[in-house]
């Protein structure tokens, strides 16, 4: 047995725990560098954070301009804006966007140096200051997680930055701030998450030695992370359409908040594999966003797989919801990937890369810069070499399978 858990100091969860966050950023430092995003900073919800932070503590600073996909530009606007107010503690109130900006700040605040000097896995020396984040969609997981994905103008696709000490010290989980989440977000940050249970229920399991679990962020399924995967994908699957056709829905805003953390738990250390790998260099060249893009892919990425994980896509349908009592697993599974079209399409993903103006003279090209994520496409349960993968992106351009 070797096994890891990775998670922040402490977790809270539940409708109105928003009311902690003055007192948690206030036991973590005294000078705040507040990270969020315009839209945001102009919702009463998180308005009112800004202003009782300022009542609690007396240096603050908000960066409130972060775009999507952290462009390496944000970084260093925010990092001069955290030197301004000589920040010790980081408070991140937004999406997974956000978030992720607000980890390489914190990392480059107590290491110095710029977020090159971090690409790939655990390349952080040590700890970063605190870090309290508080995320404002259900998807993303990144407020619990040991990663931060970024874009580089000098590269093709998207980077990250994958270390244990970038995990935030508090998360604190309200679905209560989800509340005004546009049903786009909500469809996007959502299948990400459900992506993020899957893709952990169904990751490679690999052989580790003693010091694997400090050396790497992503070891592959075990025991733990398939029972925080398919918790998840359970609440996920019963909440997903209602949120997004109901915002109103408190319910279902609860299941998706509560599933999205557990999504984080189960990757955090299975990992995610082939659809994100994918939608790497694909939500780069188009400018997508990043759950539409796992999102698309993620049946096909399966489907290639099936031979190899049957029997999981086969638990996944019962846990889904399916009646899939009597039936074989090979069944079961078709039953699955029968669903999970029907929930892509429900919710307004579209259904080919083609779709979402991919060329297919392309593919073959982001199926190479794909297979050199190895953090991510080693945990991929089917056949990773460069055809393999240029042949799930085929099916995913065509929208045939077979």
């Amino acid at each position: 047995m070797l096994e890891t858990v990775r998670a922040p100091r402490q977790l809270i969860v539940g409708e109105g725990v928003a009311q902690n966050i003055p007192r948690v950023v206030a036991e973590s430092g005294s000078r705040v560098l507040i990270v969020t995003d315009r839209v945001l900073l102009g919702q009463p919800g998180v308005a009112g954070i800004v202003a009782a932070v300022r009542e609690k503590v007396g240096a603050v600073e908000v960066f409130s301009d972060a775009t999507p996909d952290v462009p390496l530009t944000d970084v260093a606007l925010a990092v001069a804006v955290a030197a301004e107010v000589d920040a010790d503690v980081i408070l991140a109130v937004g999406g997974g966007t956000v978030i992720d900006l607000a980890k390489i700040v914190g990392v480059i605040r107590r290491h110095g140096g710029t977020p090159r000097d971090f690409y790939g896995e655990s390349k952080v020396p040590g700890r970063t200051i605190p870090l309290v984040a508080v995320p404002t969609t259900a998807g993303t997981g990144s407020e619990l997680t040991p990663v931060s994905v970024l874009t580089d103008p000098d590269r093709e696709l998207k980077v990250g930055v994958s270390s244990v000490h970038i995990v935030p010290d508090f998360a604190i989980v309200d679905p209560e701030l989800t509340y005004t989440c546009p049903a786009t977000v909500t469809a996007h940050s959502g299948i990400d998450a459900f992506c993020h249970a899957v893709e952990s229920y169904t990751a490679r399991p690999r052989a580790h030695g003693p010091r694997d679990p400090v050396e790497q962020v992503f070891l592959g399924r075990n025991p733990i992370t398939d029972h925080y995967a398919l918790l998840a994908a359970e609440r996920i699957a019963r909440s997903l359409r209602r949120a997004v056709r109901d915002g109103g829905d408190t319910d279902a805003r609860a299941d998706m908040s509560y599933g999205s953390v557990l999504a984080g738990l189960a990757f955090s250390h299975a990992g995610n594999a082939a659809p994100h790998a994918l939608q790497y260099p694909i939500g780069a060249a188009t400018h997508t966003p990043h759950g539409l893009g796992v999102g698309l892919l993620l049946p096909y990425a399966l489907h290639a797989a099936r031979d190899a994980i049957g029997d999981r896509l086969a638990v996944l349908a019962g846990v889904c919801g399916l009646d899939v009592t009597d039936a074989s697993d090979a069944e079961a599974a078709d039953a699955f990937l029968t669903w999970l079209d029907g929930l892509l399409a429900d919710i307004g993903i579209p259904a080919t890369l083609a779709d979402i103006g991919v060329a297919r003279a392309d593919l073959p090209r982001f199926a190479e810069m794909a297979g050199g994520v190895t953090r991510l496409i080693q945990n991929h349960p089917g056949p990773t070499d460069t055809a393999s993968l240029t042949a799930i992106l085929e099916a995913a351009w065509t929208g045939d399978r077979t």
